[in-house]
């Protein structure tokens, strides 16, 4: 890089507005449906794209430790 030369971080930015690095990967709604998207570059713009039908899901059933009678 030559020097005096700024570079531009590049990043995509979640609905908050807050910012998400390239390469990671969230669950996403647009219109209804839900999907995994990943943060990418496209023709030098960061951009959102699909890459999986559906979202992981982290929420799961507590368990209390009892065994059904």
């Amino acid at each position: 890089m030559a020097e005096g030369r700024k570079t531009t971080d590049c990043y995509c930015t979640d609905a908050g507005g807050n910012r998400v690095e390239l390469g990671q990967m969230m669950c996403l709604s647009v219109d209804g449906r839900s999907f995994t998207a990943q943060c990418q570059m496209s023709l030098n713009v960061p951009m959102w794209r699909e890459v999986q039908q559906g979202c992981l899901s982290s929420d799961l059933t507590p368990t209390t430790g009892e065994t059904p009678s």
